[in-house]
């Protein structure tokens, strides 16, 4: 058996993974501020944590899976100031906090959905939990972590020792980095530029949709204890893996670890797993540069999800994924070779059996969990199967391939579709042939028949505009979809 081997961020190097409890993994993944669509940079995190959890459940893994919904505290600045961006969201929109909150939430739900995500087990909501990170706040306070200013009751850093541990530097070196690089504007107060904001106060001359009682006056919680407190509650003190985006590295986690720790004197997470940015036309995503896409954007022109998911996995998960119409186009192509391939297996009703099947079969496979296995090496793993394709795809044309063998390899690469989550099995059903395009087949038919090529070739180019495309075989016609 290949074990699994992943990127772990806080060793910095790849590590054979092995979670406490024998056979369950406690994963956490950082979910949507539901402030706004998610845009396709936030879908390419999550489509990688997605393939995470599926290779974790194909080499056995029974997963639980918790993801936050963060509906309150996240500020337009990492440095705890600016408006709630899901409160700004309201103004702009001239509708409540509560009600943007809940329509992005269900938006969320919506296109991951039609990613076709799993599901995690638990989605809880930061405005679900408020008491809970009362009373962890209270905690850091008894252990004497935290003091109060202005605007809220702050996280001091340079009280947990290990602070910064996620970025390989310590608290010195995190400090003057973050000053020198501007990283976060500084508010004068705090005692460090590190520090957090573990409850902010409402200001005093507005009322805020979203604000509750506590001991240290009315307000809301900061953005990082939610994570804490909810991983803690779902997934116990110590939790296998966290995923998350690479700008959560140096502050959110970072944070998450500080205020975790202190409490528990535990170690919090044993495997941090983070996705690389995705860039568009080389170019970071951004509205000003008119280059910012949401999932429904994208459908809307006309693209299918799984095109769309193909392309937001086939760059491996450490790397920066470029994203150019081009290479949506490329991975349209990558779908359809996929779909073909199925199809003409399905096709399959004659043909010798072949040794060299059995050989190609048992490569594939092996292959394949060795690129799955090797930190979720997905163009690898790619790679391998269109290799298998190309092989196969010559059998069949030399008709070296018996029905039972491409039943077999239909298996293989639905259990391939694991991972992939392509819905590959969909190609496989009887597709509806609307009646009008199949009275023109048979009208063609007849022509052939009759000798009158012209008359046939015009009916195949009606039909193409009708959106299908037939493929003459020596057992008949076969009509196909174009895909768009």
């Amino acid at each position: 058996m290949v074990k699994l081997k992943l990127f772990n961020t806080l060793t910095r190097k790849k590590e054979i993974f092995k979670p406490l409890e024998d056979k369950i993994v406690k994963l956490y993944t950082c979910g949507p501020t539901v402030y706004d669509y998610a845009h396709i940079g936030n879908f390419r995190a999550f489509v990688c944590e997605d393939i995470l959890r599926r290779v974790l459940e194909y080499n056995g893994y029974k997963v639980i899976h918790v993801m936050n919904i963060t509906d309150v505290g996240h500020l337009v600045s990492d440095a705890d100031t600016g408006e709630d961006k899901i409160q700004l969201s309201a103004r702009k929109r001239r509708k409540t906090a509560w009600e943007i909150a809940e329509f992005f939430t269900k938006a969320f739900f919506e296109d991951a959905e039609q990613l076709n995500l799993l599901k995690a087990h638990f989605y809880p909501r930061a405005t679900q939990h408020i008491k809970e990170m009362i009373e962890w706040i209270k905690k850091l306070e008894e252990k004497s972590f935290t003091y109060i200013i202005s605007d809220g009751v702050y996280f001091d850093t340079s009280k947990f020792k290990e602070y910064g541990k996620l970025t390989g530097m310590n608290f010195e070196e995190l400090n003057k980095k973050l000053k020198a690089g501007a990283r976060v504007e500084f508010n004068p107060e705090k005692r460090n530029i590190t520090d957090f904001a573990l409850w902010k106060f409402s200001p005093k001359d507005k009322k805020r949709d979203m604000e509750w009682d506590s001991p240290w006056g009315k307000g809301f919680p900061g953005w990082h204890i939610e994570c804490s407190v909810m991983a803690v509650k779902y997934l116990g003190e110590t939790i296998d893996i966290h995923a998350g985006g690479v700008d959560h590295i140096p502050i959110h986690h970072t944070n998450e670890i500080a205020q975790t720790e202190a409490i528990t004197g535990k170690l919090f997470v044993r495997y941090w797993f983070h996705c690389e940015h995705l860039i568009v036309e080389g170019r970071k995503m951004s509205k000003s540069l008119g280059n910012f896409y949401t999932l429904r954007d994208l459908l809307s022109m006309g693209w299918d999800w799984r095109s769309i998911r193909f392309l937001l996995f086939s760059a491996h998960y450490r790397q920066q994924l470029n994203f150019t119409f081009k290479s949506l186009e490329s991975a349209k192509h990558s779908v359809e070779t996929l779909k073909n391939f199925l199809i003409n297996l399905k096709n399959v009703k004659k043909g010798m059996h072949s040794k060299k099947v059995s050989k190609l079969v048992r490569k594939v496979k092996k292959e394949f969990l060795e690129a799955i296995n090797d930190d979720l090496n997905m163009p690898k793993a790619l790679a391998t199967i269109f290799n298998f394709i190309r092989e196969v795809n010559k059998l069949i044309k030399n008709k070296k391939m018996s029905k039972k063998d491409a039943e077999r390899i239909i298996k293989i690469m639905l259990d391939f579709d694991r991972v992939l989550g392509l819905k590959l099995e969909e190609f496989l059903k009887p597709e509806e042939i609307p009646e009008e395009i199949k009275k023109l087949v048979e009208e063609r038919e007849e022509a052939r028949k009759k000798k009158d090529f012209e008359k046939a070739d015009k009916i195949r180019e009606e039909i193409r505009k009708m959106g299908y495309i037939i493929e003459d075989t020596k057992e008949g016609p076969i009509v196909k979809r174009v895909e768009k």
